[in-house]
C-alpha cells in the first residue's frame, strides 16, 4: 500500500534530521506533499532533494526556514502554506531540543529554551492551523513527546516537564476538536538512534539498553510508522491517545 496519504498536505516541524526526517520521507512515499519547518536551511534543502528524487516529483516537498518557538514566524509560514496549498491535512509537531542539567545548576535560559521550542511551538502551529482545519472539518495533529514525559529522568527536569506538557496539551486539544472530525494524538518515543542519543557514552547506552525489554534502541522508522498510521484513515476513530514507541521500556 503506497498511497495512504495521496494528495494530503503535511507540515512537519523539525523535519530535517532524525525522527522528523524519517516521518517526512515516509509521508512522501505514501503520496503526501510534505512541508518541512526547520532552522537549518542546508539540511532542509538536502531533505527536500532526497524526497524529490525518491518520489520523482518536484512538488512532493518544500522547506521553510523558521524558528517554531517564534509565534509571528510560524503564523507567517502557515499563512503562506495555506495560500499555496489551500489547506493542510496533517500537522506533525516534532521539533524539540534538550539542554540537560541538574536543576540546581540549570540556567533560566536552559529552562526557557527547552520550553519554548518543545511546548510553545505546539501552541504556535496548532493555533495557526486550527481555524483552517475546522473549516474543512478534517485534520490529523500528531505531537511528538517522549517517554521521559511519563517517567521523568534525572538531569532533564526541563525536558521532562516540556514533554509532559505536550501530553496534557494533546488531550485538551483532542477534546476541543473531536466533534469536528479532527484527531489529535501523541507519540512518546523511547530511546531512538538519533543525534540526540549519539552524545551518550557507551556506559550510558548500556545502562539504557538494560531497561529496554527488547534489548535495543529504536530506529527513526519505528516512530515514522506510527506517525503514518495516525496520519492516515486507519486511525480515524482514535484521538487523545499517547503511543509509546520504546521497545517495552514503559509498561
Amino acid at each position: 500500500m503506497h498511497d495512504l496519504l495521496k494528495d494530503q498536505i503535511a507540515i512537519i516541524t523539525g523535519g530535517t534530521a532524525g525522527i522528523g526526517k524519517a516521518i517526512a520521507l515516509k509521508f512522501a512515499e505514501q503520496g503526501a506533499k510534505v512541508v518541512i519547518f526547520g532552522t537549518n536551511a542546508e539540511r532542509g534543502a538536502q531533505v527536500v532533494e532526497m524526497i524529490q528524487q525518491k518520489t520523482q516529483c518536484a512538488k512532493s516537498a518544500s522547506f521553510f526556514a523558521l524558528n517554531v518557538a517564534k509565534t509571528l514566524e510560524v503564523e507567517e509560514a502557515i499563512k503562506n502554506v495555506l495560500a499555496a496549498c489551500g489547506q493542510v491535512d496533517i500537522l506533525v509537531n516534532n521539533a524539540g531540543i534538550a539542554r540537560d542539567q541538574l536543576l540546581m545548576k540549570m540556567s533560566e535560559e536552559e529552562w526557557d529554551n527547552v520550553m519554548d521550542v518543545n511546548v510553545k511551538s505546539c501552541y504556535n502551529t496548532c493555533r495557526a492551523l486550527v481555524r483552517s482545519m475546522l473549516k474543512f472539518r478534517k485534520g490529523k495533529i500528531i505531537n511528538v513527546g517522549s517517554v521521559v514525559g511519563l517517567t521523568g529522568n534525572p538531569g532533564q527536569a526541563n525536558y521532562a516537564a516540556s514533554k509532559a506538557a505536550i501530553l496534557g496539551f494533546t488531550k485538551a486539544l483532542a477534546k476541543e476538536l473531536a466533534s469536528r472530525n479532527i484527531c489529535v494524538n501523541c507519540i512518546a518515543p523511547g530511546y531512538i538512534d538519533t543525534q540526540m542519543t549519539d552524545v551518550m557514552t557507551d556506559g550510558q547506552k548500556q545502562g539504557v539498553l538494560a531497561k529496554i525489554p527488547m534489548g535495543r534502541m529504536g530506529h527513526p522508522d519505528d516512530v515514522a510508522n506510527v506517525a503514518l498510521f495516525l496520519a492516515s484513515i486507519l486511525s480515524d476513530y482514535i484521538t487523545g491517545q499517547i503511543f509509546t514507541v520504546d521497545g517495552g521500556m514503559v509498561m
